[in-house]
């Protein structure tokens, strides 16, 4: 049970240039008509915390197409699915949860594979160094040969 995200799928496509889905656009006239309840369900729904849009310098609400959704949402649990109102708001809790844990995950996903980019790098720069190392030190070593089985024939010397 996920709420609907405002992508591709979830009623067209709103992630156009400009189209931000946290905006206070509506007032409470226009979300309750677009939520399709009455206005003072969203004001009902404000005060027990389970939308809470945003606010204008003199108090008025302003709800956002994510607030519209949540809406659609909670009027969904309640009236198909029978969930009385707590319920509702643990729902909305967990989910908002697990959005933050699906974000984190992200987030270290990414860290990882740059830590891995960056062992990368690391492993061949400890790998050319130790072969210029080697290098350097063949210079100054003398080749060590097996010892042959190689007979010498000696003569003295003629007077």
């Amino acid at each position: 049970m996920t709420r609907p995200r405002g992508g591709p799928g979830s009623g067209g496509d709103r992630t156009g240039p400009g189209f931000e889905m946290d905006a206070p656009l509506f007032v409470i006239s226009v979300a309750a008509q677009l939520a399709g309840m009455h206005a003072q369900t969203l004001r009902s729904y404000d005060r027990e915390g389970l939308v809470s849009p945003g606010r204008t310098a003199g108090g008025g609400r302003r709800y956002s197409h994510r607030d519209i959704e949540l809406l659609r949402e909670v009027q969904r649990l309640s009236q198909d699915e029978g969930v009385n109102r707590a319920g509702i708001r643990r729902i909305i809790e967990l989910e908002s949860q697990v959005d933050a844990l699906r974000s984190r995950i992200s987030e270290l996903t990414e860290q990882v594979a740059e830590l891995q980019d960056d062992l990368l790098g690391a492993r061949m720069d400890a790998a050319n160094a130790a072969a210029n190392a080697i290098a350097g030190l063949r210079r100054y070593v003398v080749p060590w040969q097996q010892p042959g089985t190689a007979i010498v024939a000696w003569r003295r010397p003629r007077r």
